[in-house]
């Protein structure tokens, strides 16, 4: 089968009233349109930029291999960025602090970069590209100077680029006042409506095909995440923090399978991995059925060195026509060099087979990036090794003290997951089994034993004469409680895992960035006090607030000294 494909996208004027009023607003001029027919099509799809005005060579060395690629496709063309643009850190350190993400500077300077490919570009924004918080008052003033400079009506893109196939992004819009940590990626209710009706206007009984693209990837991609980074702070899916709003993606992907393609970056992870694209379906000799609708989903790398993880510097290239799509690398630290990842074929508008291209090409290092995610099974395969049944008295009990190569998953009977793995208790998502956060840390968790048991309110409740608890066994009761405990063999300790208010269990420990960097501020102002007070600089400076432990951006312990954990 013989495919051709290349996407750039192009920021033409919409009207901005069409999203407002969730209408889907293709971006349409003479040109669009003529690029909108024929089948064939090429997308070049770029990961996490980072980009830092001091180390531009290897942006240069890469829009010399895009040049090169675009020389030579066939079909409509447009290039896809998903987001992150800047560099996260000062990049005048001995002038300022600033952070370069999110500034004007920097939404010029990418701007530049990509309209410098010579091909249409379209771009969504991730977790860093609001991050002008010196220069910016709020999401909204920094979003709107981040349109303008891209020329952007909207927030989210509708393009056209074949017969009836279409490119649709959606961007991250909260930054200083995300609920939780600031480098979630989330969409906004606006953009999901507008997304629900660009779905259902474009049905794939009518042969429309979608390719998607957002900086994070949907909760249920099966793609491979990072435990220690994104997983444990709450910020590695769609909407992370919101259960039915982090749901609702792969919703829509299963019940519209006009969406063909779903391309992600965030993760800085290289293409070599087979994870790093994954099937709507498989051979059910290899393993249950996946249930991801009609869809592909799709990592993406990096193009800088310095911001990878695991070394590789990556692109993809789409490259489509009638009968399917072909998904690439572009592999920057090669000269360019094309391989062939992936090739999927059309076999009717609501099913398609894919093929990986090659095995996976993993260096030693490289199953630190792999997170263990618990399997269902189906009808024709069992739940995997890990999964801990019931025992006769409707408990469990994990008969080994917890180490870091402990691994196991449960149900309980109120339908949350949790399981362990390296040290740690994690909540999966109930009906994808992807990972969503840190439960009990590894600090707390290690050396002891996990129990499951009932509350002791099977079949009836009691009512206490406690002061200010009467009928207080009997809140909520829905027939079936249960507690989770940590014990602690060694000192006859039992710890109860108590879930949070929503009733889920993992622990919503990161918070809005600007609350982090006030609070900063103001240990750095004690400290100065306590200079002129004690005329010392090695005062102890303590923070006294809410169930919080520290300002780190990065959740890494759950456990309360004294408490819950020994103090040597």
């Amino acid at each position: 089968m013989k495919m051709y494909c290349s996407v750039v996208v192009l920021a033409l004027a919409v009207h901005a009233e069409a999203w407002m009023t969730n209408k889907p607003a293709v971006r349409v001029t003479p040109t669009v349109l003529n690029m909108g027919k024929g089948d064939d099509f090429t997308v070049g799809v770029l990961g996490d930029l980072h980009m830092d005005p001091r180390k531009m060579e290897d942006y240069e060395t890469g829009r010399d291999h895009w040049k090169e690629v675009f020389s030579h496709s066939r079909g409509n063309t447009a290039v896809v960025s998903l987001g992150d643009l800047g560099e996260s850190k000062s990049v005048r350190p001995e002038e300022t602090s600033e952070l370069f993400a999110g500034t004007t500077a920097c939404h010029e300077l990418a701007s530049e970069y990509l309209r410098s490919l010579e091909q249409p570009y379209e771009v969504v924004w991730g977790n860093h590209d609001l991050e002008g918080i010196d220069e910016f008052e709020t999401d909204e003033e920094n979003l709107a100077m981040a349109l303008e400079k891209h020329g952007k009506p909207t927030p989210q893109f509708m393009r056209q680029i074949a017969d009836k196939t279409l490119l649709v992004g959606l961007s991250s819009t909260l930054f200083r006042s995300a609920k939780y940590t600031s480098h979630e990626v989330t969409i906004d209710a606006e953009q999901m409506a507008w997304f629900t009706n660009v779905l259902e206007e474009h049905p794939s009984e009518d042969g429309w095909k979608i390719f998607m693209f957002t900086h994070a990837p949907p909760n249920g991609s099966g793609l491979r995440v990072l435990q220690e980074n994104h997983v444990v702070n709450g910020c590695c899916w769609l909407n992370h923090s919101d259960d039915k709003a982090c749901r609702k993606f792969i919703e829509l992907v299963r019940e519209h399978r006009c969406i063909k393609a779903w391309f992600s970056g965030h993760f800085h992870l290289g293409q070599d991995y087979q994870d790093s694209i994954t099937f709507p379906t498989m051979d059910p000799a290899l393993g249950p059925y996946p249930n991801r609708g009609s869809c592909v989903f799709v990592q993406n790398s990096v193009m800088r060195k310095g911001t990878s993880r695991d070394g590789r510097q990556q692109s993809r290239l789409i490259r489509g026509s009638k009968e399917g799509f072909e998904i690439c690398t572009v592999d920057h630290a090669d000269g360019g060099k094309i391989r062939l990842d992936a090739t999927i074929t059309y076999t009717d508008t609501n099913h398609e087979i894919g093929v990986y291209a090659h095995p996976d090409e993993e260096k030693d290092a490289d199953q630190y990036f792999k997170v263990y995610q618990p399997s269902a099974g189906d009808e024709h395969h069992g739940p995997d090794a890990g999964y801990v049944p019931y025992n006769q008295e409707g408990s469990i009990l994990v008969n080994e003290e917890v180490t870091k190569e402990s691994k196991a998953w449960w149900y309980l009977s109120c339908g949350r997951v949790v399981g362990m793995l390296n040290g740690m208790l994690i909540e999966y998502d109930s009906s994808t089994l992807a990972p969503l956060g840190l439960v009990v840390g590894a600090d707390e968790l290690v050396g002891k034993r996990i129990a499951v048991i009932d509350s002791g309110l099977d079949t009836e409740c009691e009512i206490t004469d406690d002061v200010g608890m009467e009928g207080a066994d009997c809140v909520a009761f829905d027939g079936r409680e249960q507690a989770i405990v940590l014990v602690d063999e060694e000192d006859g300790g039992i710890t109860v895992v108590q879930p949070n208010e929503d009733g889920s269990y993992w622990r919503k420990i990161v918070r809005n960035k600007i609350h982090r960097m006030k609070e900063v501020r103001r240990e750095k102002a004690a400290k100065a006090f306590a200079k002129d007070f004690f005329g010392k600089d090695d005062t102890d400076i303590k923070s006294s607030w809410g169930p919080y432990m520290s300002t780190s951006g990065t959740a890494k312990k759950t456990g309360v000294p004294g408490v819950t954990t020994k103090v040597n």
